[in-house]
């Protein structure tokens, strides 16, 4: 099965086309409705596929968590995505999808994988808001295919986050605190978590957030704001003091938001900070390749605050005493 995965230098050449790879997968038929639906997960995100290995149980887990597995000498949680999703259904999990991102690794089980397929993030659409209430915000973009199937990505930070206590008031204790209410930063994230994770950073650090879900978004937001700032004879950057930015986004990704925003002129001396569960060197380069000031990893609020406080242009003597 892992041979759906080879060619990784390939795909990695996507990244910065505005293009994507999903691997398919299904949790089973759901007794509740009857259908079997087909979700998605980007492929930079899976290490490998394979048969489920013996599960050891561990206690006080999250009830969809089925226990631990030794994969090459590190244990690895092991979350059973059908009872994480809700979904009722009787067969069995024969298939784990082992992912990497965030720092983390651990494992998926499924009933079973389809096949990755190639499509540009401009085919995923931001999902439909009753679609959203039913999934509880676990599907982040849609698209339909040839076939007339509709494949659902699934958050899987949403799930990381929800099975790992990773968004825990430790993590916000050390954010740096700047007081800077008349600092505004625009961010743009598809998964609800990161956007809770970044409004609360902000909040924490004393500035204001202006939150998109995609780079489209983001970027009608501030071609908006760039129009306003013209008319009263300001730069655009009076108003949008930072840009924090996701990678994948449906319709359009973080690179080509970046590639956009750092070609127009109206938005000079912008700073662009690119905050992705995809912490490879090679999204990290391709990022500044297209014109990315920073890179910091998802899920490390302190170290966001750093970031962003400095580029604020609050200097290390101010940090040390506030923090």
């Amino acid at each position: 099965m892992s041979e759906l995965l080879k060619n990784i230098d390939a795909r990695t050449k996507l990244a910065g086309t505005n293009k994507l790879e999903i691997l398919l997968f299904f949790l089973g038929v759901d007794q509740r409705t009857g259908r079997r639906e087909t979700y998605g997960i980007n492929v930079f995100k899976v290490r490998e596929v394979m048969r489920t290995p013996a599960i050891t149980a561990a206690p006080d887990m999250p009830s969809s968590v089925e226990g631990m597995v030794s994969l090459r000498g590190a244990l690895v949680p092991v979350i059973d995505l059908a009872k994480y999703s809700g979904i009722t259904a009787e067969t069995p999990r024969e298939i784990m999808i082992v992912t990497e991102y965030n720092g983390h690794t651990q494992g998926f089980l499924v009933e079973g994988v389809d096949t990755i397929l190639r499509l540009d993030w401009s085919k995923m659409r931001v999902p439909p808001e009753m679609l959203t209430a039913q999934t509880g915000g676990l599907v982040t973009a849609v698209t339909e295919l040839e076939d007339n199937r509709l494949v659902m990505m699934m958050d899987v930070e949403k799930v990381l986050a929800e099975t790992t206590s990773i968004d825990n008031e430790i993590m916000f204790r050390s954010v740096v605190t700047v007081d800077r209410p008349d600092v505004t930063v625009f961010y743009c994230d598809d998964s609800s978590v990161a956007r809770k994770q970044i409004e609360r950073t902000l909040e924490a650090m004393g500035v204001k957030g202006i939150a998109a879900v995609n780079g489209r978004q983001m970027w009608e937001e501030m071609d908006k704001v760039a129009n306003y700032a013209k008319s009263v004879g300001k730069p655009a950057s009076s108003i949008i003091n930072l840009v924090l930015t996701d990678i994948e986004m449906p319709e359009m990704d973080g690179y080509i938001l970046t590639k956009k925003i750092k070609s127009d002129p109206r938005f000079a001396n912008i700073p662009i900070i690119m905050h992705s569960s995809l912490s490879g060197m090679s999204n990290q380069k391709l990022g500044q390749s297209v014109g990315v000031d920073e890179y910091v990893p998802k899920f490390e609020p302190q170290r966001l605050s750093e970031t962003l406080a400095r580029r604020l242009g609050v200097d290390a003597e101010q940090l040390m005493a506030k923090t």
